[in-house]
């Protein structure tokens, strides 16, 4: 059972603004997480995939466990979905030519698939791999100079994103839209056919990558749009302390999630039964491992 430095711990929950309770979930969740981990991870760069919809908490899982497992001796690299976003002009370049919609980043078809490809490459060999940083508030790919540097060979590489192992819908489910997004900015079905046959097409050999498959689902779709106001909140916090703007009202985060809803639902209709590992999170985010 690993076991939790209460300093790190202590210090930890005040970086994150979290409150002490929290490690009570430290102790509940991501002890285990990190010794399930722990006990399959054959090196180099074992992959474990971490899914899970908007503020499950996927970051701060991923920062904690990463924690753990370099306690335990292992070198760990992490990786965000979201660091691999394609910079904001070839998602103009996208939106020009294929669909205004993927002008936002996020959904299959916004991601450089070979970029991730390229740093697992990379993390799993000798030498120094830059690991890829976005910046969500200029909605561009950070300088590549301010990219973290990781020494390979590493033992283990915790890739986290809400559509990591995701799987493609049947061409018949994509008849129909579900959201208003769909039905006013996507009549024809020609923005979710383009995610749809990303997922089917360049994601798959991402995802192929992934050793250890990690699934965190929500009790339903509306918790997850309060899960990532909250978000937004903090996000606009810290950029008001940062003499920064960039943050999204609730009305548009509302609108924004609206992209994300078919395959969030899509993923946890279908990627429970193949998930190595199913954690159920309740509207509080309080954790069961199933």
């Amino acid at each position: 059972m690993t076991m939790i430095d209460p300093d790190w711990l202590a210090a930890f929950l005040r970086e994150e603004t979290l409150p002490a309770d929290f490690a009570a979930e430290v102790e509940r969740l991501h002890a285990p997480l990190a010794d399930r981990i722990a006990a399959v991870a054959l090196g180099p760069a074992f992959v474990v995939g971490i899914c899970g919809p908007q503020g499950s908490g996927k970051t701060t899982t991923v920062r904690v466990v990463a924690a753990l497992l370099e306690a335990r001796g292992l070198k760990v690299a992490t990786l965000s979905l979201d660091d691999l976003y394609l910079p904001r002009a070839d998602r103009e370049a996208l939106a020009r030519d294929v669909h205004p919609l993927l002008r936002t980043r996020g959904v299959p078809g916004t991601h450089d698939v070979a970029l991730g490809l390229a740093v697992l490459d990379g993390l799993a060999g000798e030498g120094e791999t830059a690991l890829p940083r976005f910046d969500k508030a200029a909605d561009d790919r950070a300088p590549v100079a301010t990219w973290p540097v990781v020494a390979g060979p590493v033992d283990v590489v915790l890739l986290e994103g809400w559509c990591v192992g995701a799987r493609p819908e049947p061409a018949e489910a994509l008849v129909a839209p579900i959201n208003a997004l769909e039905r006013e900015r996507d009549p024809d079905g020609a923005w979710r056919a383009h995610v749809n046959a990303a997922l089917a097409g360049p994601y798959r050999a991402l995802f192929a990558r992934v050793d250890l498959l990690v699934l965190f689902t929500a009790p339903d779709f509306e918790t997850v749009l309060a899960w990532r106001r909250e978000q937004e909140v903090k996000l606009r916090d810290r950029l008001v302390a940062m003499g920064r703007a960039g943050a999204m009202t609730d009305d548009e985060v509302a609108v924004f999630v609206q992209h994300y809803e078919r395959l969030t639902r899509h993923i946890a209709r279908e990627m429970p039964p193949r998930a190595d590992i199913v954690v159920a999170l309740d509207e509080d985010r309080r954790s069961s491992i199933i």
